[in-house]
């Protein structure tokens, strides 16, 4: 009999045939109340989920006993419980690598139109203000040759800090768990502590994980020691920073701008007083939504999945080490 599988959430033909050739998949490509009852009676009975966006609960694990791998197609992994699920016998898989270059694009647009003020200026020529040569009111600030300080060196803060260095002659510097001195080979980098980075950079860009030392990472304290002509970006998760103090700091010039894709809450609530902050640039979180990197992360999800069920260690498993727990995936 072959092993079932839950799809949550659209995935393309492809890659969906490729999961039907080799088990009873129960496809939900949308979620809502009137299909949430046939939702968690699939998972009853499924060995793997597969999905973007997933919501994995130990309530949910309690009513799917016989799962055995969790697939999500993202990178990040901070919204779901690893140690419980590890203790479970359950293999969680993720999609790095191939979204690296995409968000690394993602964070340096958004260096470049909150500095350059971008969208502020497109209002200004849409809304016809236009009407003679621009002066000082409008002048943005330079990003080539300016200081860029990377908050976490991992492989899209590289990324990032490679189009700075490489292409934009951005001296870099960066905090970090671990030093890298292949990049600083590479890119002249410079490691230094936290407040150093603080007081020193242009350009302040997040890419740490979400974890429990990071959450409010980046408070009060730490945009007072930034420049008041500073930059800050995030692409990392949306409580790496306090988002109130980033308001404040904003307002009363603390830093001269935000360029964000992620935030506390998402969507960004209605009320959110960066809506009407113009030097912040706001995105959806779509750091890797392009239609080439969101196709490379389902495959990869696919591939996990399959191989795990098949019995093999999927590329890119979380908690490997559970593999040995669970005899029926070997």
């Amino acid at each position: 009999m072959n092993k079932r599988i839950v799809a949550v959430r659209r995935l393309h033909a492809d890659h969906l045939q490729q999961l039907e050739g080799k088990f009873h998949v129960d496809y939900f490509p949308h979620l809502d109340d009137d299909n949430l009852d046939e939702y968690h009676a699939a998972l009853a009975r499924a060995h793997g989920l597969i999905g973007g966006k997933l919501s994995v609960t130990p309530a949910l694990l309690d009513g799917a006993p016989h799962l055995e791998v969790v697939a999500t197609i993202s990178v990040g992994y901070d919204n779901f419980p690893v140690d419980e699920m590890s203790r479970r016998g359950i293999v969680l898989c993720n999609t790095p690598d191939v979204l690296t270059e995409t968000t690394a694009d993602t964070g340096f647009a958004l260096i470049m139109a909150t500095a350059r003020r971008v969208p502020e200026l497109d209002r200004f020529v849409r809304e016809g203000q236009w009407q003679a040569h621009v002066d000082e009111a409008q002048f943005g600030r330079d990003v080539h040759g300016k200081t860029l300080g990377m908050v976490g060196m991992g492989r899209i803060g590289a990324a990032v800090a490679r189009r700075g260095a490489l292409g934009f002659g951005m001296p870099v510097i960066y905090s970090n768990a671990s030093p890298k001195p292949v990049l600083e080979a590479e890119l002249g980098a410079r490691s230094c502590s936290f407040e150093e980075l603080l007081a020193c950079a242009d350009i302040v860009c997040v890419t740490v994980p979400l974890t429990d030392s990071t959450r409010h990472l980046i408070g009060a304290d730490a945009f007072r020691q930034m420049k008041r002509s500073a930059i800050f970006v995030n692409i990392a998760r949306g409580p790496v920073v306090d988002e109130a103090a980033m308001v404040t700091a904003l307002q009363e010039g603390e830093i001269a701008g935000a360029g964000l894709d992620v935030f506390e809450q998402e969507p960004l609530p209605a009320t959110s007083p960066l809506l009407g902050l113009p030097q912040v640039v706001l995105l959806p979180h779509i750091g890797s939504a392009t239609h080439e990197t969101r196709a490379a992360m389902a495959q990869l999800a696919v591939d996990n999945i399959v191989l795990a069920l098949q019995g093999q260690a999927p590329p890119n498993g979380v908690n490997l080490g559970v593999l040995s727990m669970n005899s029926a995936l070997y």
